[in-house]
């Protein structure tokens, strides 16, 4: 079985975030980047459902995007893939260009199962999954957070709203979006960080790719604007409640 798992390179979110002179995208310049954590779980399912196949599996990992999200390539390489696809690219892309980009490169490789993360956590658009899939002409489930292999099909559980859940039996060719909370996506160890140099990473120039014009564009980016003020009462509990309440009058608040 041919399995590909789709990842991307995101800011790390503890990084302090600038935006950049023109106002339409973050200033990457000082930020650290990691693997987007719903990809995490996307890769150890990928994994898991290779290893539990065994011999005749193949396990291709794809990114987009510049030189430094090689970095996401190889760690998901060191957590089990056996390759790794690199579309190189410096734009800025909407979800239907990232994902057309992705159906360029893969649409000829008839894999069976494709795992990606249910929405990426910079800028959260859960589309591109989808779309691909749609390109693809397969069926997808979202927000998965239970996925087992059965026979000739797979059984799977997604997130509904409301904590909700719908269980699903369905067939491959699929694509599956994984929700966090799905697995526990294992460390990468140091034998497994140094095999993952010797695997071949395919670099594709996404203009080769012809992608396609944006369906949608950013106009504007900004923090958002600050609103309201702490107020810290001292003093006795006694005069800090009379305070307390005498605010809360005084803002028509009871």
């Amino acid at each position: 079985m041919k399995i590909l798992v789709c990842v991307k390179q995101v800011p790390d979110m503890e990084s302090r975030f600038q935006v950049q002179a023109g106002g339409t995208a973050i200033e990457e310049a000082d930020l650290a980047f990691r693997v987007n954590e719903y990809d995490e779980f996307a890769i150890e399912e990928a994994v898991r459902l290779k290893e539990k196949l065994g011999e005749g599996s193949e396990l291709t990992v794809l990114s987009l995007g510049p030189q430094r999200v090689a970095e996401a390539i190889k760690k998901a390489l060191a957590m089990g893939c056996d390759q790794g696809i690199h579309i190189l690219d410096t734009a800025s892309r909407d979800p239907y260009q990232v994902a057309s980009l992705i159906y360029q490169a893969v649409k000829d490789q008839d894999f069976e199962v494709i795992f990606t993360g249910m929405q990426s956590q910079d800028l959260g658009y859960a589309q591109t999954g989808l779309l691909l899939a749609e390109l693809l002409g397969i069926e997808a489930v979202t927000t998965v957070v239970s996925f087992c292999q059965e026979g000739d099909g797979f059984l799977v559980q997604r997130e509904l709203e409301g904590g909700q859940r719908m269980n699903l039996k369905l067939q491959a060719p699929a694509l599956f979006t994984c929700q966090l909370g799905l697995n526990q996506p294992r460390y990468p160890t140091l034998p497994n960080i140094m095999k993952a140099k010797k695997k071949k990473i395919t670099q594709l120039e996404a203009a080769s790719l012809a992608p396609p014009a944006a369906r949608s564009q950013t106009t504007s980016l900004r923090p958002p604007a600050k609103k309201g003020q702490a107020k810290f009462l001292e003093g006795d509990l006694g005069a800090m409640a009379d305070q307390l309440v005498a605010e809360l009058k005084a803002k028509s608040l009871i």
